[in-house]
């Protein structure tokens, strides 16, 4: 037997020295496009990266791809660094991408609309969600860094135009890689103590510089603590030209600092404008009141009815009179027509002659009796005459009875009970 055959994962091992041995290897540049990327559950990338004649498999930890700014996908075209090395377990070699940044295209440009979509679809850039900046605020917080141009200028300004308004400054880092971390940390903190130190107002900014300087501006930390904030929050980073996603979040954008002292407070000298022209309104006003009241004072002073208040008694007297002279003709004409009433009765003739109206009733009484008499069908049958019933109805025609039928015949003295053998017309 050959004792010169060696296992597979020798093999793999022994490439694998070779290629770590190689100092060209250890630090290399590649360029390509992204294919078969996957996010890892423990936040490890695994891909491929290709150009229009090879590929090559690569592989970037969580603790490297923490750094980046931005997720890749398929498609996208990469600058990335990192070593080759050897997968002994699979014996294929591959690049371990130590840092990545799109190719074309800053990462950061990427990174920050990436994060603008996200927040967007969130909600946390929706208008109707601005709370009100105060018009007077009685203090004004400033998050910035104590001994940057921002602050200098952010204090000029207010002591300028309200120099009433107290200042309180929350000095945070704005710049570097702990910075949006603290910056976060002190929005927070003013607003724990919004009651407390009764913050109306709070600006968050620094002055100007490159977009790297700017960035932790551009964090999603930051970005969340100023929409969780309960108190107005100004956003106040870098020149005009400079948009951060701090502006979009913030309840209301300046364009430098500078600008956000203005916003923050009123100008005095227009609050002093402003309160002469109330006062001088007021006092015309107050003016011409004045005057109308007068005049309506004078024409009451002046009326009839003050002037001889008796007057309108005497009007109300008189009407007295009237009303009473009219009530007292009303009575008396009401008993003069009770007593006529009275008098009528008295000599009416049937009062007088009671028998009369007697007689009268009586013969009426007769007079009916006999309109009665001639009615009474009994009188009737006196005369001849009788009456036919069948099944105690008055039997009327002939029509009425058939043969068998049973009659009843009343006479004037009797009823006779009879059976029909014949029916003819």
């Amino acid at each position: 037997m050959n004792n010169n055959y060696i296992t597979v994962s020798e093999v793999n091992k022994y490439i694998k020295e070779v290629i770590n041995d190689d100092l060209l290897l250890k630090k290399v540049y590649l360029k390509g496009e992204v294919s078969n990327f996957k996010a890892h559950s423990r936040g490890h990338y695994y891909f491929t990266l290709k150009d229009e004649n090879s590929r090559i498999n690569a592989v970037m930890f969580s603790f490297n791809n923490k750094n980046i700014k931005f997720v890749p996908n398929d498609g996208m075209k990469v600058l990335v660094t990192g070593k080759i090395d050897v997968y002994e377990a699979s014996g294929s070699y591959q690049i371990y991408v130590e840092d990545m940044m799109p190719d074309g295209i800053g990462a950061l440009y990427v990174a920050f609309e990436e994060l603008k979509k996200k927040l967007s679809g969130e909600g946390l850039f929706d208008k109707e969600k601005k709370k009100k900046i105060k018009r007077i605020p009685r203090r004004v917080g400033v998050v910035t860094s104590p001994t940057g141009a921002a602050i200098k200028d952010i204090l000029t300004t207010i002591k300028r135009r309200y120099p009433i308004t107290e200042i309180i400054l929350f000095p945070a880092l704005v710049q570097g890689e702990n910075a949006a971390s603290d910056i976060a940390k002190k929005i927070k903190l003013a607003d724990s103590l919004r009651d407390e130190l009764e913050l109306d107002t709070l600006i968050v900014g620094r002055g100007g510089g490159s977009l790297e300087d700017l960035w932790p501006f551009n964090e999603e930390i930051v970005a969340r603590a100023i929409y969780e904030c309960n108190i107005p929050v100004i956003s106040a980073v870098g020149h005009e030209i400079d948009i951060t996603i701090s502006d979009y979040v913030a309840d209301l954008r300046a364009p430098t600092p500078t600008a956000a002292g203005e916003l923050a407070v009123p100008d005095i000298n227009t609050i002093i404008t402003y309160l002469d022209s109330a006062r001088s309104r007021s006092y015309t006003a107050i003016s011409n009141i004045l005057t109308i009241n007068r005049k309506k004072l004078d024409s009451l002073k002046s009326s009839y009815i003050l002037s001889r208040p008796i007057s309108m008694y005497e009007i109300k007297e008189q009407k007295l009179d009237i009303l009473m002279d009219n009530l007292n003709k009303s009575i008396l004409k009401l008993v003069d027509n009770a007593k006529i009433k009275v008098y009528t009765l008295n000599n009416s003739y049937v009062l007088n002659n009671p028998n009369v109206l007697y007689k009268y009733k009586e013969q009426s009484l007769n007079h009916l009796i006999s309109k009665l008499e001639v009615l009474n069908p009994l009188n009737t049958l006196s005369r001849g005459y009788s009456i036919i019933k069948k099944d105690n109805k008055v039997i009327s025609s002939i029509k009425k009875i058939m043969k068998d039928d049973e009659i009843k015949i009343t006479l004037k003295d009797g009823e006779l009970i009879s059976k029909i053998i014949k029916v003819g017309e």
